[in-house]
């Protein structure tokens, strides 16, 4: 029988992750045609309303029930709108490990909500699912995810070296893949006691996780 995790929805204080519906695809269109995401991710470019409806109606929740790991589309508390995605994948129900990935729209961009998402996430992987591993992985020039595993508590493990395609713009205006390194972060349940720690008394990590559902 295959492991899966639980069909459910995260909160914070400002944020809803849950499962993406039909009424985000307009806006998940437009933030996969945004030119970072097309450089750091290896979405399909130019990014159509097809390719959106596919990902967030089949392949994401696909993702959960095949126990391959679990996507949440990451909403404003009081608007409902699109801040990004936040995903656990290459999930390994033996060690108990995961890898996260995140992509936040242009608009949300600077607002602490990739930290926000993912710690919640985190949190909800060790406390709940008794994970006992979270690991990132950044391209070696992507300097915004890496600033988001180093905010959250990540350790940096070390690089692989030439492997990941990133994408870069050409002169005429184009792409063109390029071959970069990867960093890879880890997480563990101890490392966000000390984030716990880092805010208490604050207003970041203490506030974000009031529950979850």
């Amino acid at each position: 029988m295959t492991s899966t995790f639980p069909d459910i929805s995260i909160t914070t204080d400002r944020l809803v992750l849950r499962p993406f519906e039909a009424e985000d695809i307009p806006a998940l269109t437009e933030m996969m045609s945004d030119e970072l995401v097309i450089a750091w991710t290896s979405a399909p470019h130019p990014y159509s309303t097809t390719d959106a409806r596919e990902w967030a109606l089949r392949e994401a929740p696909a993702e959960r029930t095949r126990g391959r790991g679990i996507v949440f589309a990451i909403t404003e508390f009081l608007t409902d709108r699109l801040v990004g995605t936040v995903s656990l994948q290459h999930t390994d129900w033996r060690t108990l490990s995961a890898e996260a990935d995140y992509v936040v729209a242009p608009w949300a961009r600077g607002e602490g909500y990739a930290c926000e998402s993912v710690l919640a996430v985190a949190e909800w992987l060790f406390r709940d699912q008794k994970f006992e591993r979270l690991e990132i992985r950044t391209p070696a020039d992507n300097t915004a995810a890496q600033q988001v595993a180093q905010k959250i508590g990540c350790v940096s493990e070390g690089v692989l070296r030439n492997a990941w395609i990133a994408r870069s713009r050409t002169e005429d205006g184009g792409w063109t893949e390029i071959r970069t390194d990867l960093i890879v972060w880890s997480l563990l349940p101890e490392d966000l006691d000390e984030v716990r720690e880092q805010y208490a008394g604050g207003s970041g990590y203490a506030s974000a996780f009031p529950d979850w559902r």
